[in-house]
């Protein structure tokens, strides 16, 4: 599987953001990557539900990857207008019924990611291999941009990585936290299929979107 984009709107222009999305559109990203957070699993609040839904109808080419980080994130799927062709990604250590969740997301068309934070071991997914299309694994402790890689991360994914191969089945992994250019690469070396790119890479200082999209692509693919 190529390596894929994702970059994080939590890091763009806030005043800007329709132009911004529609620029990774035209630059060919696979997705958009939308942080959802409730202020109670994680201390912090980010884009709104109507706000995520409101993307979609911008989006060309581009799909929808949604991450949210919210306990019992179903309440939220109606004002997010999940469906056709999203990713949606939810904690396994937000949801009272894990697997209920996750048929939810796939009872809408939508693809059911199953994330975990650092401190969560990764053969928890093994219970949900068959309910899921892809395992977000988060290397920073969710909530903020900017954060440094969670010592372990690597050898997390390796192991990820080896549960989605034993299993058969064809499950995208995906990579959240310090993206960077100089760990992208040792990341997809490790498993990953999809980075989601902010502050350390696509979003840093210093670059143009379109450079920046470019090199990371060259990086991952």
């Amino acid at each position: 599987m190529r390596g894929m984009l994702s970059p994080s709107l939590m890091c763009a222009d806030m005043l800007n953001l329709r132009s911004e999305i529609e620029r990774l559109d035209n630059l060919g990203v696979d997705y958009v990557h939308l942080d959802f957070m409730d202020g109670k699993f994680v201390p912090n609040i980010t884009l709104d539900a109507s706000l995520i839904k409101s993307v979609k109808s911008v989006l060309k080419d581009m799909k929808r990857d949604i991450h949210i980080m919210a306990y019992e994130p179903q309440q939220y799927f109606d004002r997010m207008g999940i469906g056709q062709g999203d990713i949606v990604a939810v904690h396994y250590e937000a949801c009272q019924d894990v697997s209920a969740v996750l048929k939810d997301i796939s009872s809408r068309g939508a693809n059911p990611f199953l994330a975990v934070s650092p401190d969560t071991k990764a053969d928890v997914i093994c219970d949900f291999i068959d309910c899921i299309d892809g395992v977000l694994v988060m290397t920073v402790y969710p909530g903020f941009a900017g954060q440094p890689i969670v010592e372990g991360s690597f050898d997390k994914i390796k192991e990820v990585r080896k549960i989605i191969d034993e299993s058969g089945k064809n499950i995208i992994l995906e990579v959240d936290g310090h993206v960077s250019w100089d760990l992208c690469k040792k990341m997809r070396e490790c498993g990953a299929d999809l980075f989601v790119a902010g502050s350390s890479s696509v979003y840093s200082k210093g670059m143009s979107i379109d450079d920046a999209v470019s090199k990371m692509m060259e990086l991952i693919r």
